[in-house]
């Protein structure tokens, strides 16, 4: 017995064609992740170091521990 294809299978959705955001640290464009679909709206950083390097109210710039 064969199988029919169906016109309203899914087809693979490409990478370009997924929803992008700018990183709020390195300003570079990224995207859509399946682990992130659950909380895409509150994702502001391509990655683990960026969200570290993120700047903070808490430093002071230009002034160093010695």
């Amino acid at each position: 017995m064969t199988a029919a294809v169906s016109s309203t299978q899914l087809k693979p959705m490409k990478k370009s064609d997924l929803p992008q955001k700018t990183c709020a640290t390195c300003g570079l464009p990224f995207a859509w992740r399946k682990k992130w679909a659950k909380v895409w709206d509150d994702v502001r950083y391509c990655s683990d170091r960026c969200r570290r390097a993120r700047p903070s109210a808490k430093s002071t710039t230009g002034t160093s521990c010695q």
